[in-house]
């Protein structure tokens, strides 16, 4: 099973509910930190690193001997990272996607495939949790092909936990996508709702069930709750604003070191998302 941890919005909480779910579960897990461009999860997993590796992107480099000009790969190419311009090719590595579609397309095999640095992925264990983290290379602008990595550590016969970059771009496409279920957190505020809105929008378009989990839920007001239940949505659970969890937070300690009442109720979550993933299955 893979359960997504996003939002639409940064600093809803996604990581602690990411982490705390992690660390609540009695089974073995995973916890991928698809958060490419600020991971943060390791603060509060502290894992015993035992592998970290360098990743790549494949891109085309041009054997100017071979190329005859025909402009197959720029048509083909929807990014614009190869111009043909006369008897000239330039090529663009910053924009180019690594689909592989310009390498097909060139009969005369002008194209040698070259590589750039994209990143780095860490793994290792926080107790039973395998906890994995890509960390995008800094001026890479980039993070959808570093996520497919990462989730490429998505053990199979395991649990696994992905936490989303926040917003509802193409790097939480990218990580959502396949999942089984996505918890979307969030807060009782007129943006906390808007974003709410869009990231629902987009886990409709790819078919995903999904459930809400309200943070700091006694500020603000109650338009959440009134939204969600106009669109049939669970409200998973509800997080109280404390200021010991602030506290707890900015020294590094996971929602379920502060608050170890709060496990058992995570515990239940687990047994709620799977009867409904049960009920509503998707292509």
């Amino acid at each position: 099973m893979i359960i997504s941890v996003a939002s639409g919005k940064g600093g809803t909480g996604k990581t602690s509910v990411a982490v705390a779910l992690a660390k609540s579960l009695e089974e073995p897990a995973q916890l991928l930190d698809c958060d490419v461009e600020a991971p943060n999860g390791h603060i509060f997993m502290k894992p015993q690193w035992e592998k970290k590796e360098t990743v790549y992107l494949q891109i085309p480099k041009v054997d100017e001997k071979k190329c005859t000009y025909c402009r197959a790969c720029s048509q083909l190419c929807q990014f614009k990272a190869i111009l043909v311009l006369g008897e000239t090719i330039l090529t663009f590595p910053e924009m180019c996607h690594a689909c592989g579609g310009c390498f097909l397309v060139c009969d005369p095999k002008a194209l040698i495939p070259d590589k750039k640095e994209l990143g780095e992925i860490e793994e290792g264990w926080s107790g039973t949790v395998h906890f994995v983290h890509g960390r995008l290379r800094v001026g890479e602008p980039m993070s959808p092909p570093l996520i497919r990595e990462v989730k490429k550590r998505i053990k199979k016969d395991t649990l696994a936990i992905l936490d989303a970059p926040p917003g509802t771009s193409c790097p939480v496409i990218q990580t959502v996508k396949g999942s089984d279920y996505t918890i979307l957190v969030t807060e009782p505020t007129p943006f906390g709702l808007y974003d709410l809105k869009l990231a629902v929008a987009a886990l409709g378009t790819l078919n995903i069930p999904c459930g809400v989990i309200l943070n700091r839920a006694d500020v603000g007001d109650h338009q959440v709750q009134t939204y969600l239940q106009s669109e049939g949505i669970p409200l998973l659970m509800e997080i109280p604003f404390e200021r010991r969890i602030a506290e707890g937070y900015a020294q590094g300690k996971s929602l379920v070191e502060i608050r170890p009442e709060l496990k058992e109720p995570f515990q239940k979550l687990f047994v709620e998302i799977k009867g409904q993933i049960k009920k509503k299955p998707y292509e």
